[in-house]
């Protein structure tokens, strides 16, 4: 089995490898290309994310600059999604959003993991576990998401928040670690009628 084939299985691989170092560095320099665009180029903007993201959706927006290990080649995006500036994403594994979701600036997002044997991380080994995040998600700004987490649908994240586990649906979660502090309800959205 090649160190690509691992990589894709989610198994323990070497990151460094001739084969995955060539085929990352085209996305690298094509997401140098994207970072250059001007907040006008629209058209260029969509280009990108639909010839390079593994999906993406109708109607989303990212604010640059955008950092991706892989350019976000392995980021499955629904529609209306939006993203602030810098988002940071480690998506050598797959990076799954659902329609709607929000990102605040500064959020990073990572699926890559290292082993605990320092002989292992020594010799630079890795190996990567997939990112959900549900539908009408909002990941408020300075937000960290660590491998393997599983964000629910209508979840509200709060920012500097540190996730690392799964956060169930309709609920506001914080902190380092991240926490649910209680469930949204009808109440939150009274809240903000009054200001309409």
């Amino acid at each position: 089995m090649t160190e690509y084939e691992k990589m894709v299985k989610g198994l323990i691989y070497d990151p460094l490898d001739d084969e995955i170092m060539s085929e990352q560095q085209k996305y690298q320099d094509r997401l140098w290309e994207f970072n250059q665009l001007k907040p006008s180029d629209h058209d260029k903007k969509l280009a990108y994310m639909k010839e390079v993201f593994a999906e993406c959706g109708d109607d989303c927006y990212i604010e640059l600059p955008f950092h991706a290990n892989w350019g976000g080649h392995h980021l499955h995006l629904g529609s209306g999604v939006y993203s602030n500036s810098n988002l940071t994403l480690v998506d050598d594994g797959h990076i799954y959003v659902g329609d709607r979701v929000m990102f605040g600036p500064n959020v990073t997002v990572a699926t890559a993991n290292h082993p605990f044997e320092a002989e292992l991380r020594r010799k630079g080994l890795q190996y990567n576990k997939d990112v959900y995040i549900g539908e009408n998600a909002w990941i408020a700004a300075g937000v960290m998401i660590v491998p393997g987490v599983h964000i629910g649908r209508n979840t509200v994240i709060g920012a500097g928040s540190v996730v690392t586990k799964d956060i169930p649906d309709n609920v506001l979660a914080v902190g380092n670690p991240c926490r649910v502090i209680r469930t949204l309800s009808d109440e939150d959205r009274k809240s903000v009628t009054k200001f309409q």
